[in-house]
């Protein structure tokens, strides 16, 4: 119940809208994308190992992330942080996020995590629709998130019913 709490004040926060006061926006991108990963479930969570985000683009979330949870426990595995030089890397994490000036290799992407226990997050226009798990979408001046249900189930990850609901549902 604790984690839905701060969820939903780090989603309705985020929606706000901003302001100088605000914090960076690769700093609210970390922290939500901290949040989804807490409420969807990969087949092999119980296994042992890294649990690998992929970075491609975006240097502020990578030195974000990898600041905060880089070697960290989650759960049976660690945290593992690495910056995606190619799509073709993409292949070996668990999330892989997409900043905007990366977004033109999202298909590359989607190529090389397809069938994979892989959640995709992106940050550009319209790429939830084409396929990203979560896409970041500012919607009159606040930040929401899609979230594709069909990229998901391929991906065979579940979601909480909890981050659906306070997500657009495409």
């Amino acid at each position: 119940m604790k984690n839905l709490i701060v969820l939903s004040l780090l989603i309705a926060g985020s929606t706000i809208g901003f302001s100088q006061t605000e914090k960076p926006m690769h700093e609210i991108h970390a922290q939500m994308m901290y949040n989804f990963i807490k409420y969807i479930q990969w087949p092999n969570d119980a296994e042992p190992g890294e649990f690998v985000v992929g970075i491609f683009g975006e240097e502020d979330v990578y030195n974000t992330l990898k600041g905060y949870y880089d070697g960290k426990p989650k759960g049976a595995k660690k945290w593992s942080i690495r910056k995606l030089s190619s799509a073709d890397e993409a292949g070996g994490c668990s999330v892989v996020y997409i900043g905007k000036n990366k977004s033109g290799q999202f298909e590359n992407v989607k190529t090389a995590v397809s069938g994979k226990p892989i959640l995709t997050i992106t940050d550009s226009f319209n790429l939830g629709k084409k396929g990203s798990c979560i896409n970041f979408k500012v919607l009159d001046g606040k930040l929401k998130f899609e979230l594709n249900q069909a990229s998901v189930t391929s991906s065979t990850l579940k979601v909480a019913s909890q981050l659906s609901s306070m997500a657009i549902l495409l």
